[in-house]
C-alpha cells in the first residue's frame, strides 16, 4: 500500500499544482496590486512564471521522500541531496554570471536541482531496490482519492 499512497499523492498533489500555476503566471500582476514597487513586481513576475516547473517537481519529491523515509531508506535523501549541493552552485554560477541569465539562470537551475533529485529518487525507487513496497503502477491509486484527499487537507491544515 506504500506505493499506492505514493501515487496517490501525486494525483493529489499534481492536480492542486495546476491551480497555483495561476498564482505563478500572476505574480508581477498580483505584486502590483498590493503595493510592491513596479520593478521589483515585474522581477518577481518573471523570476516566478520560470519556477513554474518547480512546483511538478515538488509534486513529485516528496511524497517520494515520504515513500523512502517511511522505509528508512534515508540515506539514498542524503546522497541524492548532497549530489544536487555540489553541482548547484555550479550550474547557478554558470547560468548567472558566466552566461549572464541573471534571474532567469537562478531559475534555471533551482528548477534543475529539483528535477536532478525527482529523477534521481524515482530512478532509485523503479530501479527495484525498495522490496515489495514498489510494485509499479497502480489504478488502485485512482480509488477513493476524494477521502485520500480530505485526509491530506487536515493534515495540511494542522501543519499550517
Amino acid at each position: 500500500m506504500l506505493g499506492t499512497y505514493m501515487q496517490r499523492s501525486w494525483v493529489i498533489l499534481f492536480s492542486m499544482a495546476f491551480p497555483l500555476c495561476f498564482l505563478y503566471i500572476f505574480a508581477g500582476s498580483i505584486l502590483k496590486f498590493i503595493g510592491q514597487t513596479t520593478e521589483i513586481s515585474e522581477a518577481a513576475g518573471t523570476f516566478a512564471l520560470y519556477m513554474i516547473p518547480q512546483l511538478f517537481a515538488y509534486a513529485l519529491n516528496f511524497p517520494v521522500a515520504k515513500f523512502l523515509q517511511a522505509q528508512s531508506m534515508v540515506i539514498v535523501i542524503a546522497v541524492i541531496s548532497g549530489v544536487a549541493m555540489v553541482l548547484h552552485p555550479v550550474f547557478s554560477w554558470l547560468l548567472m554570471v558566466k552566461f549572464g541569465w541573471g534571474l532567469v539562470g537562478a531559475a534555471v537551475s533551482l528548477n534543475g536541482s529539483w528535477w536532478f533529485i525527482v529523477v534521481a529518487q524515482l530512478g532509485y525507487v523503479f530501479s527495484g531496490k525498495c522490496g515489495i513496497a514498489w510494485n509499479g503502477f497502480s489504478f488502485e491509486a485512482f480509488r477513493n482519492l476524494w477521502g485520500f484527499f480530505r485526509l491530506s487537507l487536515a493534515s495540511a491544515v494542522m501543519l499550517w
